[in-house]
């Protein structure tokens, strides 16, 4: 990669030393190019106008996702984050009172209040599977809790905090083996990393635009795999996910934007298409050797700083870093560092409360170097970072 170049496609990276691509990565100019150019139109002729004038290259951008994903363009809806297209898997799920929902101890917090509501609503029974000693989902507990009312596996492939890698792809391969439902959170693992829905055999994937796959916030989608298409009712629909036909009948898209709402940001539509295309000129594999690369020499560099201790786990690490510094506090350390225009996160235990009261975690500090930083940068941080604990 010729870093240089790549820099200089990224104006931020000229004004800050930006080390979270796990809360929003640096938008290319590219993005922000789209978006700008869409914005203008619809300045200059409409908002409707604009969009049919683009309607080709807008909806594009479904292939665009598709392509990343390795899916079918009708498999893909484009939602307003990872969330959203999260819940709108797991609310069209038909489950009822005593189905079992098997999860990781890494789960995200969003995710586990939807699993706590249908607990209350539904009577569902929500299963945690443990973690090996080294800190991933263990898939030889979780195939072992697998009984006949396991009507869904609901696990993040890549959590907020602690730089873990889960066996995504082993637990595809035993779900689609029984034959349960799989729902994969990837939103800290698309934009770092290549993902490929057939390799890990999940039945749903959900991410965001604004992470490490550097697009804009208010973005995100949702792949649906084609035989759930014609089984799954959302539970909520408007007339562009389900046409009024007769008046008292609807019909249902057969396609995955069923799980859309007839209005969308095609300002911000322009600017994901725009992301992904980036993203993958610049080559997944290459993108996740860099980030990872330098999530290595930031751990070992970071640990360097006195009281210091890191807080990843799992066999594998990715691109995001997780530490506490004695007489260091996260959030006011965020802070300071930004007003020397050094960006970098904080994560509180609420966000994985089960990771974090398992771990008996505080609050971390977060560091999530991306394909686009430099060593030279990491040293920058580390250098404030002693600064501060002084």
């Amino acid at each position: 990669m010729n870093i240089d170049q790549i820099r200089a496609q990224i104006p931020g990276t000229s004004s800050v030393t930006h080390l979270m691509a796990s809360g929003a990565g640096l938008m290319p100019e590219a993005v922000t190019a789209a978006m700008c150019e869409h914005l203008a139109l619809e300045q200059q002729i409409g908002g409707y106008e604009a969009h049919a004038a683009k309607a080709a290259e807008l909806d594009a951008v479904y292939d665009d996702v598709a392509s990343l994903l390795n899916a079918l363009p009708e498999e893909i809806a484009l939602v307003e984050n990872a969330t959203v297209g999260w819940c709108q898997a797991f609310y069209a799920l038909p489950l009822s009172a005593g189905d079992r929902v098997l999860t990781c101890e890494a789960e995200y917090a969003a995710n586990y209040v939807a699993f706590l509501q249908r607990k209350k609503r539904d009577g569902i029974e929500i299963d945690v599977v443990p973690s090996t000693a080294s800190g991933e989902l263990d898939v030889q507990a979780m195939e072992l809790m697998i009984d006949e009312r396991v009507k869904l596996i609901a696990i993040t492939w890549i959590p907020t905090n602690g730089g873990l890698v889960n066996p995504a792809e082993a637990v595809g391969r035993i779900a689609r083996e029984r034959g349960i439902p799989y729902l994969l959170d990837a939103c800290q693992a698309v934009g770092q990393m290549p993902v490929d829905v057939q390799a890990l055999q999940c039945d749903f994937l959900s991410a965001t635009g604004r992470k490490f796959l550097c697009g804009p916030r208010g973005t995100g989608f949702l792949y649906v795999r084609k035989p759930w298409l014609s089984r799954l009712e959302p539970a909520m629909i408007d007339h562009f996910a389900a046409p009024w036909v007769s008046r008292d009948r609807y019909e249902l898209r057969d396609d995955a934007r069923r799980f859309e709402t007839w209005e969308n940001a095609y300002v911000l539509r322009a600017g994901l298409g725009a992301a992904v295309r980036h993203a993958m000129n610049l080559g997944l594999d290459k993108i996740q050797a860099r980030a990872w690369e330098l999530a290595r020499y930031a751990r070992e560099a970071l640990s360097d700083i006195d009281g210091a201790t890191l807080r990843d786990i799992g066999q594998q690490q990715c691109a995001i870093v997780s530490l506490t510094i004695d007489g260091l506090d996260p959030a006011s350390t965020v802070q300071s560092l930004r007003r020397q225009q050094i960006n970098i996160g904080s994560s509180q235990p609420s966000s994985t409360r089960l990771d974090s009261e398992h771990r008996q975690l505080p609050a971390l500090l977060r560091v999530a170097p991306h394909y686009y930083n430099t060593q030279e940068e990491i040293d920058l941080l580390v250098s404030a970072l002693k600064t501060l604990k002084r």
